[in-house]
């Protein structure tokens, strides 16, 4: 899908125009590939590129213009939306015309016009497409933040994995923002030599250097959520271990509680039991009984303390109680 716009004015206005000054290619069928390689001469490598959501940050500098690539956000979370990711974005610049190359929906003007104090040149267009872009980070930052925060308090109260599942997709795609922001930095350091190389205007290279600060900042704010979320999962993981434990702990009381009970309702429904002992005494009957149900139980227990299953299970909960004591 091909979109045009043209500058006029300090303004992004859409177009309908062939020979407009901007242009944004959203997922390019066969005929606008074409329509790209003929008449940009951009070859079929620098097209996939520009598309490829794995594709490094880079940027090639020319006599009359030059190619970018520059990683964006992606805008297709999951459904529970816990799942963040990047997708790439090619630009060419040239002295007429500026290309933007996208497999996502790109907004170039409207409610999400670019930020920038003045748009004189296509150039200009271009570094507030790089400062909205990095501006996009921050915001999914907080989003991710915001939905930690969120799978942090169900976390603390589940008993299965789903929410704990959901919090390693976003530590995922807190890997994949680092690696795309600190690829984006080596793109705007050579963005700043280039605009001093060329003597560029003293507006447009404090603004690079802004973009620069923005960037570090995104960066070492997806670090550190990296590293908290990192730290923490094992964490996470031992409290839901432990909030099953708490269960199991409580369904047995219950079973200990009613345990006896059902015994002694037992014994004493035994008509048969009556009937079989109806010469004997009953209360010596009974006391033959329970010594017994004593004696069997006691045999079970040393069988089993000898077969090494009760030795096994009470090192597994020492074990157990030593790990949620260091966290």
């Amino acid at each position: 899908m091909l979109k045009r716009f043209h500058l006029a004015r300090g303004e992004i206005l859409p177009t309908e125009a062939e020979d407009s000054q901007i242009h944004i290619y959203i997922n390019p069928d066969a005929a606008e590939r074409e329509e790209l390689q003929v008449s940009f001469n951009l070859d079929d490598h620098t097209l996939s590129s520009a598309l490829d959501p794995d594709e490094v940050s880079r940027i090639e500098a020319g006599a009359d213009s030059f190619f970018l690539i520059w990683k964006i956000p992606a805008n297709y979370p999951d459904r529970a939306g816990s799942s963040f990711d990047v997708a790439s974005l090619g630009l060419l610049l040239t002295r007429e015309r500026l290309l933007i190359i996208t497999s996502e929906e790109f907004q170039l003007s409207g409610h999400e016009a670019l930020t920038i104090p003045e748009l004189n040149s296509l150039f200009d267009v271009m570094l507030g497409i790089l400062f909205r872009t990095t501006h996009d980070y921050l915001i999914q930052l907080k989003t991710i933040k915001k939905t930690a925060k969120e799978l942090q308090d169900k976390i603390n109260a589940s008993l299965q994995n789903e929410h704990l599942i959901r919090m390693f997709n976003l530590s995922e795609g807190l890997v994949y923002f680092i690696n795309a922001i600190s690829a984006n930095g080596a793109v705007l350091t050579r963005l700043q030599n280039y605009a001093r190389k060329e003597n560029l205007s003293h507006k447009v290279i404090d603004f690079i250097d802004d973009l620069i600060i923005e960037n570090t900042q995104c960066y070492r704010l997806s670090t550190t959520y990296s590293t908290v979320f990192a730290g923490l999962m094992d964490a996470r993981g031992n409290i839901i271990n432990n909030n099953m434990n708490i269960l199991i702990r409580n369904l047995t009381l219950i079973n200990i509680v009613f345990l006896p009970l059902n015994l002694i309702a037992s014994i004493g429904g035994m008509s048969e039991f009556t009937m079989m002992t109806e010469g004997i005494p009953w209360p010596l009957a009974y006391a033959s009984f329970g010594i017994a149900m004593l004696s069997l139980g006691w045999l079970t227990a040393a069988f089993l303390k000898r077969a090494g299953f009760m030795g096994t299970a009470a090192a597994a909960l020492a074990k157990n109680r030593q790990r949620n004591s260091l966290t």
